[in-house]
């Protein structure tokens, strides 16, 4: 006679000892693109890994994996038996990547004209009310925060999930460049009022000024960028 054996209960120690390690990997990667888009680890710096870990009381193996994400972005460059560094902005690639966020970007608010809801659209207002109050306060981190977070809005309201994930992946890139932009005289003003212009657009449903205004947009702050480069 044959008895039934119980199958053995799978050790998930390992599974989620993986799971709290890619979420401290997560959670490096975010404090380090923040400080990186903000200047606080500078271009050309090097990245000095047991100083960062201390600093975020992490042990290495979270550390490079959020390395590894920063080094997909472009964000810093990695090499071989040497400290990786904060790559440095490279004007020609800003431009060739503002290219291809004004054809994304305008793209999405053509579509989003159509697409967005009455409530997504009130939503979108109440987040430009914040950012007019923020840019009042002088209050430049946050408002950035809210910039990034009204572009993937823009971009959302397309309803096309293909063209939110190219964006996302775009956006990381270009968040220092963006950053940087606001140090430009007067082109925080004029971003504030460029968002108002194509919020109302969008209102209207006219698709095909919402696509010029933001697309106008994405170029007025690239040339910011050049202007800085130059300077």
């Amino acid at each position: 006679m044959t008895t039934d054996t119980e199958a053995p209960v799978a050790d998930d120690t390992a599974n989620r000892r993986r799971i709290q390690t890619t979420s401290l990997a997560q959670e490096a990667y975010r404090v380090l693109q923040r400080m990186i888009v903000h200047g606080e680890l500078a271009p050309g710096e090097r990245i000095v890994e047991p100083a960062l870990c201390d600093q975020l009381g992490i042990s290495r193996t979270p550390l490079r994996e959020a390395l590894r994400m920063l080094a997909s972005e472009g964000l810093i460059a990695t090499r071989r038996n040497r400290n990786a560094v904060v790559t440095r902005i490279d004007p020609r690639e800003l431009e060739h990547l503002f290219e291809v966020e004004a054809g994304i970007e305008s793209l999405a608010v053509a579509l989003a004209a159509e697409r967005m809801t009455n409530t997504e659209l009130k939503q979108l207002e109440a987040l430009q009310e914040r950012l007019e109050k923020l840019h009042e306060k002088g209050d430049r981190d946050a408002y950035f925060e809210l910039n990034q977070r009204i572009h993937a809005q823009l971009v959302a309201g397309a309803k096309n999930p293909v063209l939110e994930e190219t964006h996302r992946r775009l956006l990381g890139r270009l968040e220092r460049a963006r950053y940087l932009a606001l140090d430009r005289i007067g082109r925080w003003q004029e971003s504030t009022d460029e968002h108002r212009a194509i919020l109302e657009a969008l209102k209207a449903r006219d698709g095909e000024r919402a696509r010029r205004l933001l697309a106008d947009h994405v170029q007025h702050t690239g040339d910011s960028i050049t202007d800085i480069n130059r300077s």
